[in-house]
C-alpha cells in the first residue's frame, strides 16, 4: 500500500512539473510548389480522392507494366521508349482535362460576376448571392457552387466555407471574386458592386484578346505537335519488320533511340514553353 501511495506521489509531482513547460508544437512545413502547382491541376480537372503522389505512383506505374508487358516483343531501347512516353500519358490526360476545364471556365467567370453583382443589388446577402449559383449560374459551376451552399447551410461559418470553395475551383479568378466577397463581409463597405463590375469589364477584354492570341497562333502549335509526333508513328510502323527491330535492338540503335527521345521531350517542351500565354497565378490561395 505504501508503495503504490508513494507511486501515486510521485506521478502527481511530475506531472505539475511537466505542467510548468508547455509542449512546443512543430512548425507545419509549407508544401512544396509542385505538390500546390500538382493539387491545382488536379482540381481543375475534376480530379477527387487522388493526391500528387497518388497521380506520381500511376504515372510510375503505367510506365513500368509498359516497359514490361513490351519488354519480350520489342528490343530493350524500344521498350524503354514507350515506358517513359507511357509514364507521362496518365499526367498528360489530367493536365489537357484541367486545361479544357479552366478554358471553357474562363468563359463563364464573366457570367458569374454579373450575377453576383446583380443579386447583391437586389439586397441579397453575401452568402445567399454565393450560394444561388448552385441554381442560376453556369452549369458547369453549380457543383462546386452548390458544395458550397451545403457546406454553409452545415456549419454557418461563412469564411471556412469559401476556403473550401477556393480549393474547390482553384481558379485565380474565383479566387479574388471570394476574397472580394470575405473583405466586404470582414470590414463592410460600399464598393463590392462597382468591383465586380470592373473585374467583370476586366475578364471580357482579356478573353478577347486571349482569343485573337490563340487563333493565330493554334496552327503553328498544331504543326509542331505533329512535326513531333510523326517520327514516332513511323518507328511504330517499322517495328514490324524483324529486321528494323534487330538494328534498334544493337548498342548503337538503342542510343540512337535514346537522343531520339531526348530530343522530342525537349522540343514539345520549348514548343509549350513559347507558345504558352501567360497565366494568372493563384496569389490569393
Amino acid at each position: 500500500m505504501g508503495v503504490s501511495l508513494g507511486l501515486l506521489l510521485g506521478a502527481g509531482l511530475a506531472c505539475v512539473w511537466w505542467s510548468f513547460w508547455p509542449a512546443q508544437e512543430r512548425p507545419s512545413r509549407a508544401p512544396s510548389r509542385w505538390r500546390l502547382a500538382t493539387g491545382d491541376v488536379l482540381a481543375q480537372a475534376g480530379v477527387r480522392g487522388v493526391g500528387p503522389a497518388g497521380l506520381l505512383v500511376t504515372c510510375l506505374g503505367t510506365g513500368l507494366v509498359t516497359g514490361l508487358l513490351l519488354l519480350a516483343l520489342v528490343p530493350v531501347g524500344l521498350a524503354g521508349c514507350a515506358a517513359v512516353f507511357a509514364g507521362f500519358l496518365p499526367w498528360l490526360a489530367v493536365r489537357a482535362r484541367a486545361r479544357r476545364a479552366v478554358a471553357a471556365r474562363r468563359l463563364l467567370w464573366p457570367d458569374v460576376v454579373d450575377q453576383l453583382s446583380s443579386a447583391i443589388r437586389a439586397g441579397m446577402s453575401l452568402p445567399e448571392a454565393v450560394a444561388q449559383l448552385a441554381e442560376r449560374g453556369p452549369v458547369e459551376l453549380r457543383g462546386p457552387f452548390g458544395a458550397f451552399a451545403e457546406d454553409y447551410r452545415a456549419s454557418g461559418r461563412f469564411g471556412d466555407c469559401l476556403d473550401l470553395l477556393k480549393d474547390r475551383l482553384a481558379d485565380p479568378v474565383a479566387d479574388r471574386i471570394v476574397e472580394a466577397l470575405r473583405m466586404t463581409r470582414d470590414v463592410g463597405g460600399t464598393d463590392l458592386g462597382r468591383l465586380l463590375r470592373t473585374l467583370s469589364s476586366f475578364l471580357r477584354d482579356d478573353l478577347r484578346v486571349r482569343g485573337e492570341l490563340e487563333a493565330r497562333q493554334s496552327w503553328t502549335v498544331n504543326g509542331a505537335r505533329l512535326a513531333v509526333a510523326a517520327p514516332w508513328l513511323v518507328l511504330a510502323l517499322l517495328v514490324g519488320r524483324p529486321e528494323a527491330a534487330q538494328a534498334y535492338g544493337t548498342a548503337t540503335g538503342t542510343a540512337v533511340l535514346l537522343v531520339g527521345a531526348g530530343s522530342s521531350v525537349l522540343a514539345y517542351w520549348l514548343m509549350q514553353r513559347v507558345a504558352r500565354l501567360p497565366e494568372d497565378p493563384r496569389v490569393l490561395r
